[in-house]
């Protein structure tokens, strides 16, 4: 399967190092083996995505295996709704591959492709660098670089993407599966950071061409150390209105006990 121009939608051919399409529009692949395809005019920033630091925080977090049990829950729900041969999964939003290698590990055994894809530049080049099995790029979520109808499988955590866009590459009788978080999600650390911890809004999702096929919640205690509840809210949305006081008081935590709190979601592409 080959990587669309992001440019003007050709076909990106194979050239050694590089990828070039029809108009002549070039893009090199990376040492590490992933291609950016991330167009000049679609940048909203110099370095759009997580940063370097953020990246780190999550990759030291997630390697603990803090949020195990969620990656093998989605495995398992791909795995069960998957065709028995040939599946192809994009990991939307994919950082640096911790949750994209399980998926691509289930695409691999079935005879497919893992793909995983990111507007973070410093995590698409880490992803490559330790899943080099995984055809990783770095592009916009709403201008998907891949052509009609081409995966079996979808995974988004927290990841925006446009209901067209999925629908668009998306084969009929495809799923999507989506994570959001739920109500309680990491509310004891919310607590620390506002002065009234808002639990998240319950919201009605609706994906234009998809049916809802199931839902769950999917929800357990942690219980952290210092340096992990650091990583835990530098991975955080919230990280930026946290006083100096509360990361010190976190660092310095034996044990810093919080909960998750996961609404997932399985979509099935309209036939």
């Amino acid at each position: 399967m080959s990587f669309l121009c992001p440019i003007c939608h050709a076909p990106l051919a194979d050239e050694k190092n590089a990828l070039r399409c029809s108009a002549g529009h070039h893009f090199d692949k990376a040492k590490e083996g992933y291609v950016n395809l991330l167009a000049v005019q679609y940048k909203r920033s110099r370095e759009p995505g997580d940063s370097a630091e953020m990246m780190r925080a999550r990759r030291a977090f997630l390697e603990a295996g803090h949020y195990a049990p969620l990656r093998d829950a989605l495995a398992q729900l791909l795995a069960d709704a998957l065709p028995g041969e040939g599946a192809e999964i994009l990991d939307i939003g994919c950082g640096e591959g911790y949750y994209t290698s399980a998926f691509a590990q289930l695409a691999r055994q079935r005879g497919g492709s893992g793909y995983g894809l990111d507007v973070s530049k410093a995590a698409v080049r880490y992803g490559a660098r330790r899943y080099p099995d995984v055809h990783f790029c770095v592009a916009s979520s709403h201008r998907l670089p891949f052509a009609d109808a081409t995966f079996d499988g979808i995974t988004r955590i927290y990841a925006p993407c446009s209901a067209q866009e999925l629908a668009r590459v998306v084969k009929p009788g495809g799923v999507v599966l989506t994570v959001a978080p739920g109500p309680r999600h990491l509310v004891q650390l919310k607590a620390l950071i506002y002065q009234e911890a808002k639990l998240h809004p319950e919201r009605e999702e609706l994906l234009d061409g998809f049916n809802l096929e199931s839902q769950s919640t999917l929800a357990y205690p942690l219980s952290l150390n210092g340096r992990h509840a650091c990583a835990l809210l530098q991975m955080t949305p919230f990280a930026w209105r946290a006083r100096p006081e509360v990361k010190t008081r976190l660092l310095e935590a034996v044990s810093f006990k919080c909960e998750t709190d996961f609404a997932v979601r399985l979509w099935r592409r309209r036939r």
